[in-house]
């Protein structure tokens, strides 16, 4: 299977401190990829490295063949890629109509079927579209903002912690949110809720210290209950 997204040995600093220490994984196209470790392991620093928003000092970011680690983030954006970072990035102030059109790079017909889609698999946004983001549920931020992700074209969808905070039934919304997703897009997912990370994730890399240990089938690490203790604290 093609690989839509590849890092090749990703080392990236915030300012002094050498946070990703070589980071490899692929994103095969239209699977469900999670990047998994204990909290401050480099998982939302690699999504970030992955969209120019902390550059890579060194190390290959490919996206369908072409590297873009040099690449400011709009122009990452513009070539096909959607971000949810992990405080969901909506406007506040401006409505959910608002916030969808703001994310809009166009008026295509193209873009209106990707609106409609992301109402029918959020029917939330439609019944609050004149809402203000910042009176939504937390649920309803965090569909909004991957909504909003995926308005723009977005072949590869980064999506980071979107359980996070969230109650057991509305994370069940999301999981089924990111099924739907997956026929539209590939998807690489940062997730601390390994139960959620078991059912959608189709493949696993875990990142320990800013460095890749372990990458396989989801299948197999949650088999493993030597590896999931020793890098997730599980068990």
């Amino acid at each position: 299977m093609a690989n839509l997204l590849e890092m090749r040995d990703v080392h990236t600093f915030i300012g002094e401190y050498h946070i990703l220490q070589g980071v490899n994984f692929t994103a095969p196209k239209g699977q469900v990829s999670v990047l998994l470790g204990r909290n401050g392991a480099g998982k939302t620093t690699t999504l970030k490295t992955i969209m120019g928003l902390h550059p890579a000092k060194s190390g290959a970011v490919l996206f369908e063949g072409q590297p873009i680690e040099k690449l400011p983030t709009h122009k990452i954006a513009k070539s096909g890629l959607g971000y949810v970072p992990e405080d969901q990035g909506i406007f506040s102030t401006l409505t959910v109509e608002e916030n969808i059109r703001v994310a809009m790079l166009d008026q295509s017909d193209a873009t209106a079927k990707r609106v409609d889609y992301v109402l029918t698999l959020f029917p939330d946004l439609k019944k609050f579209w004149k809402k203000d983001g910042g009176n939504l549920s937390g649920g309803q931020k965090q569909m909004l903002s991957m909504a909003r992700a995926f308005v723009q074209d977005s072949r590869l969808l980064l999506i980071d912690e979107p359980s996070k905070g969230l109650a057991p039934v509305v994370i069940g919304t999301v999981i089924e949110a990111i099924h739907e997703l997956k026929k539209q897009s590939t998807i690489v997912l940062v997730e601390q809720n390994f139960r959620m990370a078991s059912i959608v994730g189709d493949t696993f890399t875990l990142i320990d210290d800013g460095r890749t240990v372990h990458t396989g089938e989801m299948g197999y690490l949650v088999e493993n209950e030597e590896m999931k203790r020793k890098y997730l604290g599980i068990g």
